[in-house]
């Protein structure tokens, strides 16, 4: 019986450790993971990123070899004050850059590999390899960097630089030291170009010596290489439209009316692309970052929300006809303006009275203003009326990001009911509170992309393609959303008397000291007021230069949106830039060599430092234009020289 007892208690005894174990192992352990595991060295096998061609095939950005010194620091030897001192020599540090360097990868992870020094030289690469060996926990780590192929573009292509802290916990992906894309095409398109990294795993002893691939390299991979992309941006229409901004701050957007392709993205002033790029990097962005006044890392052309000005009327004339309260022959008289009340919408001397013809090429401040008037008045109130206004304007792509493959942007502003209720309580205000919004002023608020979004839609009588940056992917299609139409709230009969409209503006309006033989071109020249906050005070600045266009008149091939910081009225400035933009598209060649000329020999910058300056603002656009010097002259006509013909 005792025996009887005892095999059954051992065998009770070992049917629960087996139990336990089971449980432990099956359900209560923990799965195996060989990324946690310290014994295995995780060697990183980086691939090669994607390729971006212009919309012809010209190559944009390659890659070129860098090497990175990467350090494990559980992993690193004790080093002599000689020692430290060779290796510091080599790498091009101070000892004190070694200390701040190692403490920085061991509080990021004793046991994870962090970069230590990044982007050797070919040459200092040679020379560190060979004397490798004599540093513990240090390694060599091969990657790609960014080659660009050009100098313009640095707010289309982006760069690529570390991620940091914060990117790491939200995409695991990536590892302390890896790159990604952190503006432009760069940014928007990082998982296409990146590819997959590789990863080799190494097996260690317990000496911490590397005895060969875990697990026979059954659980390595091979990096898959990054998908080249081709990009809308015309390359020489990008250098030319850089060009004649040289010396001005504004931006340049052409679109191709009948895909939405963006065929340039001009921000003045603009870099090179060049300086992002290698050990230099964090120098030269943080430079180009601290320059608060010309601002080169703000995209101008997708980010700056301006008042549209008289374009905006062309805006204003298509939601009269569609909602019937005027006719294209309704004519409105302009004594110098337009009055409601005690005040006074001034205007320029023109004959009157207008009707709409005259009203778009003489851009009449009073006409609009009387059309406006009608539209909101239509409604029993005006909260119905403006809100009805707001959804007509807003299915042109104002007032939204447009849901484009842009790395940044902003949603200018269209107002609504909402927007004068907060200002002046609800039920309080009336259609002239607003009258500002009838000529592209007030509370409207539009970017570039916008209006040149605005002027392909009305070319297109009535539909737009979401504007955007990609024209093919390698092996792969671009997203549906750019290739489908959005339709305005316009019918299409109403588009031919404001394009009608837009051509007279160079026949024999605002614009017609701007025309380019061959071209039958539409267009809206634009003066936007422009104040600043200058010592606490409100001020008038010289105002902005404005113009839209499209080209040719029927089936247009090119739609422009050009806006000139402090550039006076819309035909100095931006009404001769938009022409020859579109010249230098369609013809491939400039005729207009004096409005080229006058362009290029006119800087702004004089404009941009009175705001530090007691210098008075040309607000009666009589101020004196400043001209650059002849050697200044002669590099822009060296960089005019260097954009291939077509």
């Amino acid at each position: 019986m005792r025996k009887l007892l005892l095999l059954t208690t051992v065998i009770f005894v070992g049917i629960i450790f087996i139990a336990r174990l089971f449980y432990l192992q099956v359900y209560g352990g923990y799965e195996y993971d060989v990324f946690e595991d310290s014994a295995i060295k995780k060697e990183y096998n980086y691939p090669k990123r994607g390729y971006v061609y212009d919309r012809n095939g010209k190559l944009l950005v390659a890659n070129q070899p860098s090497y990175d010194v990467m350090v494990i620091p559980r992993d690193v030897e004790p080093l002599d004050s000689t020692e430290i001192e060779e290796f510091c020599n080599l790498l091009k540090i101070s000892i004190e850059d070694y200390n701040k360097k190692l403490d920085k990868a061991t509080r990021y992870s004793p046991r994870l590999p962090s970069p230590f020094v990044a982007q050797l030289s070919k040459m200092d690469y040679a020379v560190l390899q060979e004397k490798m060996r004599k540093y513990q926990g240090f390694y060599i780590q091969k990657r790609s960097l960014r080659s660009y192929q050009t100098t313009i573009g640095a707010n289309v292509l982006g760069d690529i630089g570390e991620v940091n802290r914060g990117i790491i916990s939200k995409q695991p992906y990536y590892n302390m030291g890896d790159l990604i894309g952190k503006q432009g095409v760069e940014k928007t398109y990082e998982k296409t170009l990146r590819g997959v990294k590789g990863i080799k795993f190494i097996q260690k002893d317990r000496f911490n010596k590397d005895i060969g691939p875990f697990q026979e390299g059954t659980l390595d991979t091979l990096p898959v290489p990054g998908k080249d992309i081709k990009i809308t941006i015309d390359s020489k229409l990008q250098a030319y439209g850089e060009l004649i901004m040289k010396n001005k701050r504004g931006g340049i957007i052409a679109i191709e009316p009948g895909s939405g392709e963006i065929l340039a993205m001009v921000s003045g002033p603009s870099y090179n692309p060049n300086l992002l790029v290698g050990r230099n990097r964090s120098k030269n962005f943080t430079k180009l970052y601290n320059d608060s006044i010309a601002k080169p890392l703000f995209d101008r052309s997708l980010q700056a929300m301006y008042p549209p000005g008289s374009p905006f009327k062309t805006l204003n004339a298509l939601i009269a006809l569609q909602e019937g309260v005027v006719t294209t022959e309704d004519r409105f008289s302009c004594s110098m303006g337009y009055r409601y009340g005690n005040r006074k919408m001034g205007c320029h001397v023109h004959r009157s009275p207008a009707n709409m013809n005259l009203g778009i090429y003489e851009s009449c401040n009073a006409y609009f203003a009387n059309v406006y008037r009608k539209i909101i008045d239509k409604y029993d109130s005006p909260a119905e009326g403006m809100d009805n206004w707001s959804k007509h304007i807003k299915s042109f792509g104002l007032g939204n990001y447009l849901n484009n493959d842009l790395s940044v942007g902003q949603p200018g502003k269209v107002p609504t009911a909402a927007t004068y209720d907060r200002g002046y309580g609800k039920n309080r205000w009336y259609t002239t509170f607003t009258i500002s919004n009838a000529i592209g002023q007030g509370e409207v608020l539009a970017t570039p992309i916008q209006l040149a979004n605005m002027a392909a839609a009305i070319g297109n009588r009535g539909y737009y393609y979401t504007p955007h940056i990609i024209k093919d992917i390698e092996g792969d299609s671009i997203p549906t959303n750019f290739t489908t139409p959005k339709h305005t709230t316009i019918d299409k009969q109403h588009f031919e008397p404001v394009v009608q409209g837009m051509f007279d503006v160079y026949n024999k309006g605002t614009a017609k000291y701007v025309q380019v033989p061959g071209i039958e071109i539409c267009g809206k020249t634009g003066t936007a007021e422009n104040y600043a906050i200058i010592n606490g005070e409100k001020t008038q600045l010289t105002d902005h230069s404005i113009f839209v266009a499209f080209a040719p008149k029927d089936n247009p091939k090119i739609a422009v949106a050009v806006f000139v910081e402090n550039g006076y009225f819309g035909s100095r400035f931006a009404g001769k830039m938009a022409s020859l933009m579109i010249e230098r598209y369609l013809k491939g060649e400039i005729t207009r060599t004096d409005m080229e000329d006058f362009v290029l020999r006119h800087s702004l910058e004089h404009e941009y430092e009175k705001p530090f300056s007691d210098e008075p603002f040309g607000i009666n656009r009589q101020t004196t234009l400043e001209v650059v010097s002849p050697e200044e002259y002669q590099k822009l006509m060296d960089i005019k020289a260097s954009i291939p013909k077509d």
